[in-house]
């Protein structure tokens, strides 16, 4: 039988030498300070939100008409307690660590109350919206069997229902939490949208990987997403000294009715892709993109060989009324 490992006379040292790199480097530790939000508890709040969200899909099954309000009941007080403990400690983290404010526990107790029940009286709201966001996902993809699937199969219609959530609690300038929902959509479906993104009704992200859509950009309705899109910045202005500036209108505007394909880059706070436009695969945009215009790139040359023979693919005719950049 193996001897039982143990570290031995290297334990203390090791252990020095650990606690010594804590009082080193103070920005990889987080040592006798308090407020800070707990990510299991985060992980917890976002499952049973979306519980409340798509009763019967995700969490308890056998909801029915007789049992569903002890259901909801049972569950609104849950999600109540995990979202203003979480929104205190941010609340007071902002204050006390990121701002050198003196420790104010009634303000933070009165706001994180505030914001709990305003959030969560906007639920009805959410369900009519996402329902919305369902549909469009049902509607835009011919390989969607039913709106069942889509919500329990698709990776868009999660990230943008803890999107949407993260927004309420965004909007209402609570620090930090919004981000660890967002990342954790991130962590599970591949698509990274900034809570501060502003998302209209009937939005979908077909396939999702690798979907990026920034803080300030704003989407209407009804637009059309694949994956690899980027919805990004064009550049940081910088101060005097160098710093970012933050808060700017960094990232692009995108009207209702538009479809962007896989893989196109759109850049900058100054582009807007107008109503009813198409941007196509691979293309990069840095420009604003008129009313129901297409973009494209100009199509490569294809060479395929059959046996000796070298054979030049013909290039696909542009359609009239093409806006190409």
């Amino acid at each position: 039988m193996a001897n039982k490992f143990t570290l031995g006379d290297k334990l203390p040292n090791m252990v020095d030498a650990i606690v010594h790199s804590y009082e080193k480097d103070a920005r990889t530790r987080h040592i006798g300070c308090e407020f800070l939000p707990a990510p299991a508890e985060v992980n917890e709040l976002i499952r049973l939100s979306l519980e409340l969200l798509f009763p019967g899909f995700l969490g308890r099954q056998d909801l029915t008409t007789f049992n569903v309000p002890f259901h909801v009941g049972e569950l609104l007080p849950r999600i109540a307690t995990l979202l203003n403990r979480q929104v205190e400690k941010c609340l007071c983290y902002q204050q006390v660590q990121v701002e050198g404010k003196p420790r104010d526990d009634d303000g933070c107790c009165c706001k994180a109350e505030e914001t709990t029940i305003a959030v969560l009286e906007r639920f009805v709201h959410l369900r009519e919206v996402l329902a919305d966001d369902v549909q469009a996902a049902y509607d835009g993809d011919p390989a969607a069997v039913n709106c069942d699937e889509v919500i329990l199969a698709y990776p868009g219609l999660l990230a943008i229902a803890v999107h949407r959530l993260a927004h309420e609690l965004y909007h209402r300038n609570v620090p930090m939490l919004p981000r660890m929902m967002a990342e954790w959509a991130h962590r599970e479906t591949g698509v990274d949208i900034h809570p501060g993104a502003k998302i209209g009704r009937s939005f979908f992200i077909d396939h999702g990987t690798g979907v990026v859509i920034g803080e300030t950009t704003e989407i209407g309705e009804n637009v059309k997403v694949y994956q690899g899109v980027t919805l990004g910045a064009l550049s940081f202005p910088k101060d005097g000294r160098g710093r970012v500036i933050r808060g700017n209108k960094r990232h692009p505007t995108v009207e209702d009715n538009v479809t962007i394909y896989a893989n196109a880059i759109i850049l900058g706070g100054d582009t807007v892709l107008k109503k009813g436009c198409v941007i196509g695969g691979s293309v990069f945009v840095t420009a604003t993109v008129p009313e129901c215009a297409t973009v494209t790139i100009t199509p490569p040359a294809l060479r395929m060989k059959q046996g000796s023979v070298d054979c030049k693919a013909s290039e696909p005719e542009a359609h009239q009324g093409d806006f190409q950049i």
